[in-house]
């Protein structure tokens, strides 16, 4: 739970920051050396809109066990994972991660990506415990509860 409510600030606070620097965000994911014109565009709206689905939903629902906002911020993860790798292994000087867009700026370095790759480790805890199966309820005998319904 507290993992859901550290990653929804984190990815809501992203989402804000790129929000506020919209007009900024295709520039700078063109950076990336990957997409041009209106590719970074929609980039930029697709990132902006996961970060807001998983960032709201992790911080309103931090108990829930649904697995779609967990694939929603597994897969922005995994876009901005894949996008500074890409760049950094290229050699490309990126002066503006653009994680929050224009605010908390970093530049492209080893240190952006451990970030990712904490992100990633962390999608894989959320997969893991959303797919884990709740434990078992002791019943009044104190046996396992086998889930059976009995009417008296």
């Amino acid at each position: 739970m507290v993992l859901r409510i550290v990653l929804g600030t984190v990815y809501t606070a992203m989402a804000i920051g790129q929000l506020a620097s919209f007009g900024h965000m295709p520039g700078i994911l063109a950076a990336y050396g990957l997409v041009d014109g209106a590719g970074t565009t929609a980039l930029a709206v697709a990132l902006i809109a996961g970060e807001l689905v998983a960032g709201v939903w992790f911080l309103a629902r931090p108990r829930s066990k649904a697995l779609a906002p967990v694939w929603v911020y597994t897969g922005v993860s995994v876009v901005w994972t894949v996008l500074a790798v890409q760049a950094y292994a290229r050699g490309l000087a990126v002066d503006n991660c653009g994680c929050f867009g224009l605010y908390l700026t970093q530049k492209l370095s080893w240190f952006v990506l451990l970030q990712d790759a904490l992100t990633l480790l962390y999608a894989g805890i959320l997969i893991r415990s959303a797919r884990r199966p709740p434990a078992p309820l002791p019943s009044d005998e104190g046996e396992e509860a086998r889930g059976d319904v009995r009417i008296p």
